[in-house]
């Protein structure tokens, strides 16, 4: 499965999650999100901070979108997240329904009737999430489920990785990935092409899980050799320093590990008793898939583990 981020909303039902670490990866991901639902002559509304804002705004204009005729078009309405998540607060905690359905809710109606297929992003969850109200969070999740019952809609929400360190809340972590139709995330880390760079980089894919809300869905000793494996083949073969990512999308964690060097990887006939050449052997016995991506400044080796369902 070599799953991409514009393919996973070919559907106007699905609900996404994204767990971010990088400010820049946010942006990157929804800007595209965002420029391929113009070109496609869609409807987006968009509930986020002024820098989010902001940070995809300058997406879109590097892809080539002119923000003037998106504004003068209305192609995407663009609210702010904490100014909206005012009107649907009660006084004494929580969401209310009436008001998420009045407020949100008419705009989505709205956008609905203008005949073109409508995409969401939000991150109101995320500020009530951040602020401690990780039941308001939950609360919020559910109703733009049952609104996309009604309406239909795709819908973008965003977390930040640091929400995924606190332990205390693990179980709600598992119940706001079980609300959504399929949950993106992703960390990367760059390494020096050193004799300690295989460990280095084993330690770093396993603090990524540890943190992550997928304990007990995938083999960790598993990804573990692969991530091995795979840093141990750019520091011996390609000897040039390359970068580790954890990237887990729907059912799937895809570790890649990128380095400068063109050379392919081989699958060499190598015996039990060889030093070297199993490398890769182990890779296909591990994965239930995997692939060589080149590009002009090097290569990508990508292998995939099942999660199992939660």
């Amino acid at each position: 499965m070599n799953v991409q981020t514009s393919e996973i909303f070919t559907r106007s039902t699905e609900h996404v999650v994204q767990f971010y670490d990088c400010e820049s990866e946010l942006a990157q991901a929804v800007g595209a999100y965002l420029a391929q639902a113009v070109w496609a002559g869609d409807v987006s509304i968009v509930i986020a901070t002024p820098d989010h804002r902001s940070a995809f705004e300058g997406q879109l204009a590097a892809a080539g979108v002119r923000l003037d005729r998106v504004a003068r078009d209305e192609t995407i309405l663009w609210l702010d997240a904490a100014e909206t998540l005012a009107h649907l607060r009660v006084e004494e905690g929580g969401i209310d329904p009436e008001a998420f359905r009045s407020v949100v809710g008419e705009i989505v109606r709205g956008a609905c009737q203008r005949g073109r297929e409508v995409r969401a992003y939000g991150e109101m969850v995320a500020l009530l999430w951040d602020a401690g109200d990780v039941l308001g969070a939950i609360e919020l999740e559910k109703l733009w489920n049952e609104l996309a019952r009604e309406l239909q809609f795709s819908l973008w929400c965003a977390y930040h990785g640091h929400s995924l360190a606190v332990h205390e809340h693990a179980d709600e972590l598992h119940e706001v990935c079980h609300l959504h139709t399929s949950v993106i995330d992703e960390a990367t880390a760059r390494f020096a092409a050193g004799a300690d760079a295989p460990l280095a980089a084993r330690r770093f894919v396993s603090s990524v899980l540890a943190r992550r809300p997928y304990e007990g869905r995938v083999q960790t000793g598993d990804i573990r050799l692969l991530v091995s494996e795979l840093a141990t083949n750019a520091v011996i073969h390609a000897r040039s320093p390359f970068s580790v990512s954890v990237r887990c999308v729907g059912s799937a964690v895809r570790i890649s590990v990128r380095d400068s060097s063109p050379m392919r990887p081989v699958l060499r006939d190598g015996g039990v008793t060889s030093l070297s050449g199993r490398g890769l052997h182990l890779v296909d016995a591990l994965a239930d898939a995997w692939g060589v991506d080149a590009d002009v400044d090097g290569k990508t080796i990508w292998a995939e583990l099942p999660l199992s369902v939660g």
